[in-house]
């Protein structure tokens, strides 16, 4: 045999001391996260006296797959459309956290006399807290199911979009040492077209794609399509400059909103684990005892930075973003550490030469710290709450008057609103074509027919796919409800009405004219009048307009289908209340499996309803009291925090026992029949061994010690040897029987 490959021996060392690390942070309840990064610091090259890894640049690259699964998984969770729900608090509460800890974070680095351009890298690092580590540790402490808990992930998922934009400012900066207000908006701009490209095309492709195709595939081939789709999406993601995290939380956000999210999750939750358990791994490989020593002035700047700045600014811009007192502070003081944005951004700087060595392991240490602290600063954010409750009952009724007091928004807000949101799309659908195809076809049809045949067959092809894209920007929303409203306030309405369809035509006939002047050789003047011409065809089009509206149709259905499947319509009307909806999912060792809702009194003991049971692709709503439990059922609950915690801890708790599946556990067993047993002279059907004793009778052994299976009408003799199986308990009570 060939040698071992020394990555195999690298991966040996890791997981095992990783393995020895999480139970032991397990059994301490510390999250296992830490138990990770202490098994990379344990394995990792910068401890003298214990194995190490060998080939570390392999270990960063499985590292880097552990972050696309976890990003992946996160978007599965949260989705971008439930985030869009959400409304601006979640975008009020990131612009102004991050705004507010750049500013700290710029602010103790020139105190302890860094240069400009470390201070801008350090607030870059310190503005953005951990997608990652905040995600893993909320699924070990149980905080999942919060209320809060789905706040905070709207709000980190924003902070990781704006954090392609804080590299991209820092880029700038260190480039031409100043920012330009022009690269601002033109990077803003840029990320805004690409994730709105890929959020509308991946939900008119992907969705139809795993719909149409459900019956072919299973368990084993939904796990390849869907992590074949991720990477590809981290691919494209990369090609136009941007962080193979984004692209994977991309393709999971999209897929959030199909019917097959629950089973790519689960199906992909122990490659993910497994990945993840990796990535913090290598983070802790990172830490050197020398750095720590070093620079622990620092360090212990930096951290004191973060805490007191997320817990006061945390809170703070939570509670601008709509959060009660409760929530901003669990919210805020969650927030209080750094992650895998900070390690980009570290390796940015050094890549640039901007930035000094000793910025890394200061991160690095710090991160590792503030994640060891985020479990505590979460119990310390308890120790502030208590008058919320009477600040609720006081202003509770003041707070529902107020919302049901809203001013519906005007017809001409919403007509603006609307053509805004449909102009922006199909505009950004038809640059996108218009490129692609520029790029991609046009050079296959020159070569094939020539320069200017083959511009014209490319032309062609491009102004076919764009018709369907370019006529609803057009004619979608001139004869809605709104438009309707505002012709009958006055002719002054109405003549804005229609200006907006002359702006409209002209946009599209910009577009038309672009794709003509830049393949056509003739004169600019017979551009326009063809563009003209072309757009009149456009919308007088049935062909075109019938396309148009079935990808319209297919798109909305894609984005609703998962909502309508398992989504409760109640769902958005418990927001801002007491009361939210959690899901949880029944261990496959819970005790409940086979019991009754009845049986289990859930609303008694717990003090939550069960509004519905998921059971593969079944939904059970408003389950009546005899509706039967069973392993991986996902169990939909309505109640507060309080009771639904206390409902996932019953549940959690509510487990079999490694004993009493050993107690279970069939025996095969001989037994001698005794001259004074009462079955002596039966059948074995009339014996009552299966009936009443719950045990099985396989044979029975002659007197050359060879078996014979032993059937119901076999007849029971004394001194005959009987094999039978059965549990433990049940062999015994038959044995005082049989053998009597």
């Amino acid at each position: 045999m060939g040698e071992l490959p020394q990555l195999i021996s690298d991966l040996a060392l890791i997981l095992i001391v990783a393995g020895i690390t999480t139970i032991i942070f397990k059994r301490l309840k510390q999250p296992l996260v830490l138990g990770y990064i202490l098994a990379g610091f344990l394995a990792g090259p910068n401890l003298m006296f214990t194995p190490s890894v060998e080939e570390q640049g392999s270990i960063e690259v499985w590292s880097q797959i552990g972050v696309i699964f976890l990003m992946f998984s996160l978007g599965l969770e949260f989705s971008f459309k439930k985030i869009l729900k959400t409304g601006l608090g979640p975008v009020v509460a990131a612009c102004f956290i991050m705004s507010a800890m750049w500013g700290m974070g710029c602010g103790a680095a020139y105190l302890m006399g860094w240069s400009t351009i470390n201070c801008m890298f350090v607030g870059g690092m310190l503005a953005m807290s951990s997608t990652t580590i905040i995600y893993k540790a909320f699924e070990d402490i149980g905080l999942m199911s919060r209320r809060f808990a789905g706040k905070v992930m709207s709000v980190l998922i924003l902070e990781d979009v704006l954090g392609i934009v804080v590299m991209v400012l820092l880029s700038a900066m260190a480039v031409s040492n100043k920012l330009e207000g022009s690269d601002l908006i033109l990077s803003l701009i840029k990320l805004g077209f690409f994730l709105l490209l890929w959020f509308v095309v991946g939900m008119w492709i992907v969705p139809t794609f795993l719909h149409r195709n459900r019956p072919f595939i299973n368990k084993e081939t939904l796990v390849i399509v869907s992590i074949g789709l991720c990477f590809l999406m981290v691919v494209v993601a990369d090609s136009v400059g941007y962080s193979t995290a984004l692209g994977a939380f991309m393709m999971g956000s999209i897929m959030a909103e199909t019917v097959e999210a629950e089973r790519i999750d689960t199906a992909i939750s122990s490659i993910k684990d497994l990945f993840g358990a990796i990535f913090f791994v290598s983070v802790g490989m990172m830490v050197s005892p020398n750095d720590l020593i070093q620079h622990w002035q620092p360090i212990v700047v930096l951290v004191c930075t973060i805490l007191v700045g997320q817990a006061v600014f945390g809170t703070i811009g939570y509670l601008l973003s709509g959060s009660s007192r409760n929530d901003a502070l669990m919210s805020g003081f969650s927030m209080a550490q750094i992650g895998e944005f900070a390690f980009i951004i570290a390796a940015l700087g050094e890549s640039l030469g901007v930035t000094d060595g000793f910025l890394m392991p200061i991160v690095v240490a710090v991160s590792i710290i503030t994640t060891f602290l985020t479990p505590y600063m979460i119990k310390l954010a308890g120790k502030f709450r208590g008058k919320e409750q009477a600040d609720k009952l006081r202003g509770k009724e003041e707070t529902r008057k107020k919302k049901s007091a809203k001013v519906p928004p005007s017809p001409l807000s919403s007509f603006l609103y609307k053509l805004f949101l449909q102009t922006t799309i199909y505009g950004v659908l038809s640059v996108a074509v218009v490129s692609l195809l520029f790029v991609s076809l046009l050079l296959m049809c020159r070569h094939v027919f020539g320069h200017w045949v083959g511009n014209a067959v490319c032309g062609v092809l491009v102004l076919l796919l764009l018709a369907p894209l370019l006529r609803p920007i057009i004619m979608k929303n001139n004869t809605s409800k709104e438009a309707k409203e505002l012709r009958k306030k006055g002719w002054i309405y109405g003549c804005f009405v229609d200006f907006t369809i002359f702006l409209r035509f002209i946009f599209v006939a910009q577009i038309i004219y672009y794709v003509l002047n830049f393949l056509s050789p003739y004169r600019w003047y017979w551009h326009i009048v063809l563009a003209v011409i072309i757009v009149f065809a456009i919308v007088r089009s049935k062909w075109i307009r019938k396309i148009s509206i079935r990808m319209e149709t297919t798109f909305i259905e894609n984005l609703n289908r998962r909502e309508q499947s398992r989504g409760p319509a109640y769902a958005h009307q418990l927001k801002g209340r007491d009361l939210h909806i959690a899901r949880l999912s029944l261990p496959e060792d819970s005790t409940w499996g086979g019991k009754t809702l009845a049986q289990l009194r859930i609303g008694g003991h717990n003090g939550v309803h069960v509004a519905a049971i998921l059971r593969n692709h079944r939904r059970i709503n408003i389950p009546g009291g005899n509706s039967m439990l069973f392993p991986n059922d996902i169990i939909e609950v309505v109640g507060d925090d309080d009771s639904i915690e206390q409902f996932r801890q019953r549940m959690s708790a509510e487990v079999f026992s490694s004993i009493q599946e050993n107690d279970n556990l069939m025996q095969l067993q001989c037994m001698v029949v005794g001259e004074h047993c009462p079955m002596e002279g039966m059948f074995i059907k009339d014996s009552g061994i299966r009936g009443e004793y719950r045990c099985m009778v396989v044979g029975f052994e002659d007197e050359k010690g060879n078996m014979h299976v032993a059937g119901a009408d076999h007849r029971i003799t004394h001194g005959e040897k009987l094999w039978l199986v059965g549990t433990h308990d049940e062999l015994l009570e038959l044995s005082k029987v049989l053998t009597a």
